[in-house]
């Protein structure tokens, strides 16, 4: 399994940022294991949540050794705490970084699927806003969401003040994020429960979308929210809870949940420490 950082200059950021990217080119086999199609990998886009960077997938899960063995590449940027969201006040535009130049770019630097079917995004917290803002909002990249734990906070940041001493909950972060007309934000593309009805009212194809949540999270119910959301304007989707709370082992479990959901398969691991084959 190779793990490659890449840096490379950004348009959407005007910077050059890192990315990690999980590539199982390297995948070795002895005789009578399967043996992988040669063919263009599928890919999946993975975010990180607040607090976080490119490098806290690799370091929180097993997400390598799920790769591995879906033959998957998985495509880490970092996302800073801005949300995956383009403000052209603050000259950042992850939402066209993630939804447009990132696609491309890796599609030209690795041999990925142009497929929609083969192209998915996921996160978990702030990269499940961001998963699911984006996979909707480019519907016709990516063909499957899967948002872990996400936090749908902008609902709510028209009523945050700048006296709260807690940057996520304080107004001045919300407007770096969203922009300082929080209310029209509310209401427009850059919210993911807008963006439902508006894509539902033009008969688009929807993303498959996986969505889940720990029964501890106290994103719980916004979560909850959001797939009655789904569900009242129509769109499928598989929706599910489960044992923790806003943490590592929720995600390393219900990320190997959501590969599995995307029914990939799988080929299985192939030579490596931890596996060393039938002896």
């Amino acid at each position: 399994m190779a793990l490659i950082q890449v840096n490379f200059l950004s348009q959407a950021l005007m910077r050059t940022v890192p990315i990690n990217v999980i590539l199982p080119a390297d995948k070795m086999t002895f005789p009578g294991m399967p043996q992988a199609e040669p063919k263009p990998y599928k890919t999946l886009y993975l975010l990180h949540g607040v607090f976080g960077n490119y490098t806290d997938w690799v370091s929180g899960t097993r997400i390598q050794r799920w790769a591995e063995e879906n033959d998957l590449c998985v495509v880490m940027p970092s996302g800073d705490n801005a949300f995956y969201e383009d403000n052209p006040g603050a000259g950042n535009f992850y939402g066209k970084f993630i939804g447009e130049e990132l696609v491309n770019i890796t599609r030209k630097m690795f041999n990925l699927s142009h497929k929609r079917e083969d192209t998915f995004i996921a996160g978990l917290s702030m990269g499940g806003f961001g998963s699911l803002r984006n996979g909707l909002k480019y519907h016709q990249t990516f063909g499957a969401i899967c948002a872990l734990s996400s936090a749908l906070v902008l609902d709510d940041a028209p009523n945050s003040t700048y006296d709260t001493p807690f940057f996520l909950s304080n107004r001045s972060y919300f407007e770096h994020c969203f922009g300082r007309d929080l209310e029209t934000a509310v209401t427009d593309d850059r919210n993911p429960t807008a963006l439902v009805p508006m894509l539902a009212k033009e008969g688009v194809q929807f993303p498959r979308i996986y969505m889940a949540c720990g029964v501890d999270d106290g994103l719980l119910g916004a979560n909850r929210a959001f797939s009655q959301l789904l569900t009242d304007n129509g769109v499928e989707h598989t929706y599910e809870e489960g044992p923790g709370a806003h943490e590592w082992d929720f995600w390393d479990t219900y990320i190997k949940k959501a590969i599995d959901w995307l029914d990939l398969k799988p080929t299985g691991l192939g030579i490596n420490s931890g596996n060393v084959g039938v002896v």
